[in-house]
């Protein structure tokens, strides 16, 4: 094993035994320190720590006028205590472990490809920490530093190599219903039960939803009732609605509005709406160019690009009006599953790529 793939290899080992679930501060403030001591040294300055409502995210702004920003997320979808479930792992070329594809494997990217760009103050760095629910106090930091910088390259994972030049857009929802309590048994028919009309709700979903246009609403939690002998007066519903178009998210978004309480003296509440828009192809066309170029320059296999309907901050700095191109992390598979896993051939590849790409774009001002 090369000098290159055993530190990156090691870097990815130490970033994975530090569990980073969404919300918990002190674990994502020791992954923060933990991959500031990689950049710090490359750029000649600490990252800047940015708290927006009680959530730290991580930044290097560059120089004056960057090229490229780098964007990622420190974040996972896994609890504390996974990983002594699912250790990190070793097989051959197949690395295993939680966040270790999605999206851990790509920050080791990111930090091992600054090392080997021309003028490191030509790039920006942003890793985020509330992605994997929405980036809810991260978008206007990811929108601000898109818009400085003009061009940006997401390390989210590859679509089994592929990069990702769209993504559908997608709305998130809370449904309150408020109904009344009673005593099951002795007095049912005074109570009017929440439950019974957050099925009615659930069900009405399917109509919003069009199959031929890719717009999908699915609900995805539900809560209701405390106890089995009591009609429950409180129930609530998420729903993930995902569409190719901002005029479908619009077009769901009033229907949702729309929809009629069907209990008496019951009442339901929608909160929460558009989350990401949707990111185009044209937002990526000409970074695919760059890259491409890059990638036979340095005998790499043709650089292919897809379509997915998961959303990433990508979204973001594509509608923000910056060329965007999204899935440059390595080849792997299984995001947000048990067996989840990335290639260290890949990750050597994606180091290349990357660093490549930086210095074309600084060097011929792609934006």
């Amino acid at each position: 094993m090369s000098a290159g793939e055993e530190r990156a290899l090691d870097r990815l080992r130490s970033l994975v035994s530090i569990e980073t679930p969404t919300g918990d501060a002190v674990a994502i403030g020791a992954a923060h320190a933990l991959i500031d001591s990689w950049i710090a040294p490359v750029v000649g300055a600490p990252g800047e720590v940015v708290e927006v409502d009680g959530v730290r995210h991580l930044s290097w702004r560059g120089g004056e006028s960057p090229s490229v920003l780098l964007l990622g997320h420190v974040d996972t979808v896994w609890p504390c205590g996974t990983a002594a479930e699912r250790p990190f792992g070793v097989d051959g070329d197949r690395i295993t472990g939680p966040g270790v594809f999605d999206m851990k494997a790509g920050i080791v990217v990111m930090a091992e490809a600054l090392g080997r760009v021309a003028d490191p103050q030509d790039v920006a760095i942003l890793l985020t920490s509330d992605e994997e629910t929405g980036s809810l106090t991260s978008r206007a930091l990811i929108e601000r530093e898109a818009k400085r910088c003009g061009a940006v390259l997401v390390l989210e994972p590859s679509l089994d190599g592929a990069v990702k030049t769209a993504r559908r857009g997608g709305s998130i929802y809370r449904v309150e219903v408020h109904g009344r309590a009673a005593h099951a048994g002795l007095e049912p028919e005074r109570g009017r039960n929440a439950l019974t009309e957050l099925a009615h709700q659930v069900l009405a979903l399917p109509v919003l939803a069009d199959a031929s246009l890719g717009t999908t609403i699915s609900p995805t939690v539900a809560r209701a009732g405390t106890v089995t002998n009591a009609i429950p007066d409180h129930a609530e519903l998420r729903i993930d609605v995902r569409a190719w178009s901002i005029a479908e998210l619009e077009r769901v978004h009033q229907g949702l509005l729309a929809l009629p309480a069907h209990t008496p003296d019951v009442s339901v509440v929608l909160h929460g709406g558009i989350n990401r828009p949707p990111m185009e192809p044209n937002a990526s066309r000409t970074l695919l160019a760059v890259a491409r170029a890059v990638a036979a320059k340095l005998g790499q296999s043709e650089l292919c690009d897809v379509a997915v309907g998961g959303a990433s901050d990508g979204n973001f700095t594509a509608a923000a009006g910056a060329s965007t191109l999204d899935g440059l992390g390595p080849k792997g598979g299984g995001a947000h599953a048990i067996d989840e896993w990335v290639s260290l051939a890949s990750m050597l590849e994606r180091i290349a790529l990357i660093a490549g790409t930086i210095d074309a774009i600084a060097a011929d001002h792609v934006a």
